[in-house]
């Protein structure tokens, strides 16, 4: 009987330590979120955004610091995302046959057309920007990439959404709703489905100033081998460029560069 409550509370002692280094992990992974979506953040505003004491804090950075996945900018005085969660990310990219087969791709349509092209990929109802080309011009679309976007509010996220049945889009819509960014944002389901209705007849999607005041953007969808949407790519630029009587010259373009990339992804428009 000792011998049995004597394992017992070894067990809780194993399982409290497992649980703290969980939560270490856990919080060492907010603070690279946040870093990842900063030009860098003083030790303050961090422990404020993660809601941990600055010593906590403190105490992540140094070890992520240690692994080369944070670094101390002495010069701003602001920590930074390190060159260790570059090499991670870029594994994740050496691992995604659509951003190795897709670029030459996107190459061409930037030259061709002289705006930003985009590939982005859904990821938790929301979009994530992987891999640009940034147009030559000096005034220009630029999206970093990992910057994350809302799909309701952008030309590959109307894209994606108008392949998706109803229900799925009710159920995409309550968790994320649909937040306003301009005086163009559309913020009803019932218009949204109506733009969803166009998107499908033309094929493709447009952000006209709806994420962006001043920014157009163009996108059709990138399917794989069994036809689902997988990503889209789009074409970005600045509204006095990327003309209303322009977008059908764009999507004609975007639609084309898709199916090049499916293609050499080995997919399947559907």
């Amino acid at each position: 009987m000792p011998r049995t409550a004597a394992k017992s509370r070894g067990a809780k002692r194993d399982a409290g330590k497992g649980g703290g280094q969980v939560q270490s992990l856990d919080r060492a992974l907010s603070i690279l979120e946040r870093l990842a979506g900063a030009d860098g953040m003083t030790l303050t505003d961090l422990a404020q955004s993660v809601g941990l004491a600055p010593s906590t804090t403190h105490r992540l950075l140094t070890t992520l610091q240690q692994r080369h996945f944070a670094d101390f900018d002495e010069e701003y005085g602001v920590w930074v995302i390190g060159v260790g969660a570059f090499n991670v990310g870029n594994a994740f990219l050496r691992n995604r046959r659509l951003v190795t087969l897709g670029r030459p791709v996107m190459r061409r349509l930037m030259e061709d057309v002289g705006e930003t092209v985009n590939l982005a990929v859904e990821d938790q109802n929301e979009l994530v920007y992987v891999t640009q080309f940034e147009s030559h011009a000096p005034m220009r679309a630029f999206f970093r990439p990992g910057r994350r976007a809302p799909m309701h509010a952008s030309a590959v996220g109307k894209a994606m959404l108008a392949e998706i049945d109803d229900a799925a889009l009710t159920a995409l819509l309550h968790r994320k709703g649909m937040p306003r960014f301009t005086d163009k944002t559309i913020v009803d389901p019932t218009a949204l489905r109506a733009e969803l209705a166009k998107t499908r007849a033309r094929g493709w999607g447009v952000d006209d100033e709806e994420h962006t005041v001043g920014m157009r953007c163009v996108a059709a969808t990138i399917h794989n081998e069994h036809g689902e949407v997988i990503a889209g790519v789009s074409v970005s630029g600045p509204s006095v460029r990327v003309t209303e009587t322009r977008l059908g010259e764009l999507g004609a373009r975007v639609v084309q560069a898709a199916k090049e990339i499916t293609e050499q992804i080995g997919g399947v428009v559907p």
